[in-house]
């Protein structure tokens, strides 16, 4: 394809390009799979430079009309590919929450694409090795940017998270901080979003005196989330305790926020050390955990969490890939109240 650009014309250089190739895709005069002149052979066989036709194919390949391939140059698009999508699941760690999670992007998506997990285990690292090899082979990456909080490691992720083509990328669980662009993200916000579920839980009228915490000191989050705790008992005027693990002594009126997984010994330590204290689970001393699964309903009676909606997280996602349509959603975190509340 000969591609003519009118350098003293109106209209700004770059649309003129876009449009000659939209119609030419459009005609049939560029062929599914044609390879595209490089960025600097067009810009010097057209006389305009690199930076407008590298605005222009980005603009086509978000349109879907090229395609980039790493290392090969800039592809045009088969108009009459209706293959399913490749989409490449990267997550963190494989926990209950996320089997919630990726069942139900599974299901909603259906027979519509082909799918396949890893896990990079926190692993800046690891997510390189799989962009290094798998970078070209997708069209869809849905990662969940869990790493160490870091200023060196969350640098590192954000150049890597970078390498995705802003179209294929979703991003489930959580935001990269200061990452800019058309990326699809389902997202909770732990700080905030615990500072709502809590607010949604009390009234003014049944409000502690104190709020004792047992979180990990490894928990990733664990320091987002105390600043969303210290908050709401702040603006309260309640006492929070920060505890890392279950407390002998356990007291009448006591409310305890359990932010480790539900059926941890740290849960089970608390409950065993409320029973030793004479104390009954719902009535003398309350209970929250912190992320829903079915098992809430049985655990301790029935165990009130503060949580995400992770079902609706990978419904989300799965819509995003549905529908070509990426969009940034926070998705909805609130209190589930059962009998240890």
């Amino acid at each position: 394809m000969k591609i003519t650009i009118d350098i003293n014309g109106k209209e700004p250089i770059y649309k003129q390009l876009v449009a000659l190739v939209e119609r030419a895709y459009h005609d049939g005069t560029l062929s599914a799979g044609e390879l595209l002149p490089s960025m600097n052979d067009l810009a010097d066989s057209s006389g305009i430079s690199r930076e407008t036709v590298k605005k222009a194919y980005k603009i086509l390949t978000d349109k879907g009309i090229i395609l980039p391939k790493q290392g090969k140059g800039f592809y045009v698009a088969d108009v009459n590919d209706v293959s399913k999508p490749k989409v490449l699941v990267i997550f963190d760690k494989f926990s209950v929450y996320k089997q919630i999670l990726f069942n139900s992007f599974v299901g909603h998506l259906g027979d519509n694409a082909e799918i396949t997990i890893v896990n990079h285990n926190q692993s800046v690292e690891l997510l390189q090795f799989y962009l290094d090899n798998y970078l070209d082979n997708f069209d869809y990456y849905v990662v969940t940017p869990h790493f160490p909080l870091d200023s060196f490691s969350q640098e590192k992720a954000t150049k890597q998270l970078a390498r995705i083509p802003n179209r294929k990328l979703i991003m489930l669980d959580r935001l990269q901080p200061d990452f800019a662009g058309n990326f699809g993200a389902v997202y909770q916000d732990f700080e905030n979003d615990i500072y709502s579920g809590l607010s949604e839980g009390w009234t003014s009228g049944n409000i502690p005196s104190r709020l004792r915490v047992i979180t990990l000191p490894s928990s990733l989050y664990g320091k987002c989330i105390r600043k969303g705790v210290e908050k709401f008992a702040t603006d309260r005027g309640i006492e929070a305790e920060f505890l890392t693990a279950a407390p002998e002594s356990v007291s009448k009126g006591d409310v305890f926020l359990v932010l480790n997984s539900q059926m941890d010994a740290g849960l089970v330590a608390l409950a065993q050390n409320i029973g030793k204290a004479g104390l009954k689970i719902g009535s003398d001393v309350k209970i929250i955990s912190y992320n829903e699964y079915d098992m809430n309903e049985l655990v301790l009676g029935g165990l009130t969490t503060v949580s995400t909606d992770f079902r609706l997280m990978g419904e989300l996602a799965a819509d995003m890939i549905l529908t070509h349509k990426p969009s940034k959603i926070h998705c909805p975190f609130r209190m589930i109240r059962r009998n240890t509340y």
